[in-house]
């Protein structure tokens, strides 16, 4: 395993060895990683894994790895600070109840209810293309998803690779783009995939899920250039008539959707599947019965303004 200066790994009196498979997922973007302790590993393990992570294109899925919450939290501010912390107000009030009781940084996705009839996480989270938290000033960085318990098949989810879909257009299209910027609003998804409890809420109604975002934006760290909308959240494009608007977008979504821009992941037990939502984004297949049980849960990083 090779490390950018910057990010090599500290050594202390004892030898820190590093014993990682890291092997692709597909052609393209993403890697799998194996024989790693996130547990236990430290800051040399979370460097590793960060470094590939970004070196596949923002997409890793790391095998076995039955963290316990603290851990996956510990583990996750690596990657950035995240959206739950107590200085951090909530993406929305009216779905906390599908926050972690004792971990607010954590969300649950389950399609499992306690003994009293309570969620213990949300059901069918995800079930649309989107890209986390699009909606906010400071989108999402990395979403970090450890899976706890799944069914037996079905449940898969599927990442588009927003860089190379941006670099396979040409070079008028990308001229037209570059200008341009887009309206990302929360109550576009809450309309569609939520209860008409959460569009009511000071957090909606105070603006702060509404953001204007460039539709091509730079990765703050690898410098690529991705496409930044998506069909989840994004309203409009800015200074468009609305079936101008449509057309453009509508042209853009078929054009990620593309088969050689996507990967198809079929989750087994323990993995921790961490994304970047700066350039990819995904679709959670709800597929599964309720008698076949599933819970995972998720950490969610702040990003950087989009530029």
């Amino acid at each position: 395993m090779k490390f950018p200066r910057a990010m090599k790994p500290e050594r202390s009196d004892r030898e820190i060895t590093l014993d990682l498979t890291i092997k692709p997922l597909s052609p393209h973007f993403g890697t799998e990683i194996l024989g790693a302790n996130v547990s236990a590993g430290g800051d040399n393990v979370a460097l590793a894994v960060r470094q590939a992570w970004l070196d596949a294109g923002g997409l890793a899925v790391v095998r076995d790895q039955d963290l316990a919450t603290d851990r996956h939290i510990a583990f996750a501010q690596h990657f950035g600070p995240l959206f739950g912390n107590p200085d951090e107000k909530p993406l929305q009030d009216t779905v906390s109840i599908y926050m972690h009781p004792d971990h607010p940084e954590i969300y649950r996705v389950s399609n499992q209810v306690d003994g009293d009839g309570k969620p213990k996480g949300r059901k069918g989270a995800g079930t649309y293309w989107h890209s986390d938290v699009s909606f906010r000033e400071r989108p999402a960085g990395a979403s970090i998803l450890s899976a706890k318990q799944i069914p037996p098949s079905g449940g898969d989810t599927i990442f588009c690779d927003q860089s190379r879909a941006y670099e396979a257009l040409s070079e008028t299209m990308k001229a037209i783009l570059a200008p341009l910027h887009a309206a990302h609003d929360f109550e576009v998804a809450a309309h569609s995939q939520y209860t008409s409890r959460v569009l009511v809420t000071d957090d909606l109604e105070g603006g702060t899920n509404r953001a204007l975002h460039p539709i091509v934006r730079t990765h703050a760290e690898t410098g690529r250039k991705s496409l930044f909308v998506n069909p989840g959240f994004t309203s409009h494009i800015q200074g468009f008539h609305r079936d101008e608007s449509r057309a453009l977008l509508d042209f853009l979504y078929a054009h990620c959707m593309r088969p050689e821009f996507l990967y198809r992941h079929r989750w087994q037990e323990y993995d921790l599947v961490i994304w970047d939502n700066r350039c990819l984004m995904h679709y959670a297949i709800m597929d599964y019965p309720d008698d076949q049980p599933r819970y995972m849960e998720r950490t969610t990083c702040i990003g950087d303004r989009p530029a």
